[in-house]
C-alpha cells in the first residue's frame, strides 16, 4: 500500500509561509507525524504533492508530486497531477489532519474498493473552534450504512451525519475505477461540478459524490479515535494539546 499526500495548499487562513503539511506540532511537523504513523503499517512509498513552496519539502524517501497549476484548480486537480501513482492500494490523504493508529488501522484493514473515513462523534470537536464551525464540516449523510451525500454543512433531521476526515482508501480495483471515472470527466463533463463552479475547482468530496451519484459503491469507514484538523491558529492549538 502507498499513501499520496495531497500538500499543495498554502494554507493561507494560518498566516504562515509553509506549507500546512510543515507545520510545527509540538516538535514535530504534520508530515512527521503522519509519517510515524504509515511506517507502523509498512506504508513507506510516500507520494507527496506540492504547490506553493515546494522548495521547503525535503527528504530522499518520498516522491515529490509537483502541482504547477495549482492556482488553476483545487483539492481533485491537484490529486490527479498525481495520477499515475494512483494505481494498485493506495490511501489518498488531507495534508492538515493529525490522526493516531487506531484511526489508520480501522481503514487500512477494511476489506473495501472504494472507503472513507468518516467520524459519527465529530460534532463534539467544534464546540470550542469560534474561526472553523461546524458549517465548514464535510459532512456525510448516512442511511443504514450506505452513503448518500457527501458535501459541506449537511444537517438531517431522520438519518445520520457524520464528518469525513480526509482519507480515502483504494483497493486495485478501486484505484482503476477512480481514475477512468475521472478521465470520462476530463472529456465531457461541462458547467458546475456538484458543490464545485467546474470540475476544474472541484474538491475530492465532488469527486466521491460523482462516485456515489453513478452508482458505484462507496463505503463509509467508521472509525474512533484522535484525530484533528488544523485550519486555524486555533486548530493549531488544540492539536498541540492532543498530540505530543
Amino acid at each position: 500500500m502507498k499513501a499520496i499526500v495531497i500538500a499543495a495548499g498554502s494554507g493561507k487562513r494560518l498566516g504562515k509561509n509553509i506549507p500546512k503539511y510543515l507545520l510545527d506540532v509540538n516538535g514535530k511537523t504534520i508530515l512527521e507525524h503522519q509519517v510515524a504513523v504509515f511506517k507502523k503499517f509498512n506504508i513507506n512509498d510516500i507520494i507527496i504533492i506540492t504547490g506553493p513552496y515546494k522548495e521547503k519539502f525535503t527528504g530522499k524517501e518520498f516522491t515529490f508530486v509537483e502541482d504547477v497549476s495549482y492556482k488553476k484548480h483545487d483539492i481533485l486537480g491537484s490529486l490527479l497531477e498525481a495520477k499515475k501513482h494512483i494505481k494498485g492500494d493506495v490511501l489518498i490523504v488531507y495534508s492538515d489532519i493529525i490522526f493516531d493508529y487506531s484511526i489508520l488501522k480501522q481503514v487500512v484493514e477494511s476489506d473495501v474498493d472504494i472507503g472513507i473515513a468518516v467520524d459519527l462523534d465529530w460534532e463534539k470537536s467544534y464546540e470550542s473552534r469560534t474561526e472553523h464551525t461546524k458549517a465548514e464540516a464535510e459532512n456525510v449523510l448516512l442511511d443504514n450504512h450506505n452513503l448518500l451525500e457527501i458535501r459541506k454543512n449537511i444537517q438531517h433531521q431522520d438519518k445520520i451525519v457524520g464528518e469525513f476526515l480526509g482519507i480515502l482508501k483504494l483497493s486495485k480495483n478501486g484505484s482503476g475505477i477512480f481514475v477512468k471515472k475521472f478521465e470520462e470527466l476530463k472529456k465531457t463533463h461541462k458547467g458546475a461540478f456538484h458543490s464545485a463552479q467546474s470540475l476544474e475547482k472541484a474538491y475530492l468530496t465532488d469527486m466521491i459524490q460523482e462516485l456515489i451519484d453513478s452508482k458505484i459503491k462507496v463505503t463509509p469507514i467508521i472509525i474512533s479515535g484522535k484525530w484533528c484538523e488544523i485550519d486555524t491558529l486555533q486548530d493549531l492549538e488544540r492539536a498541540k494539546s492532543m498530540f505530543h
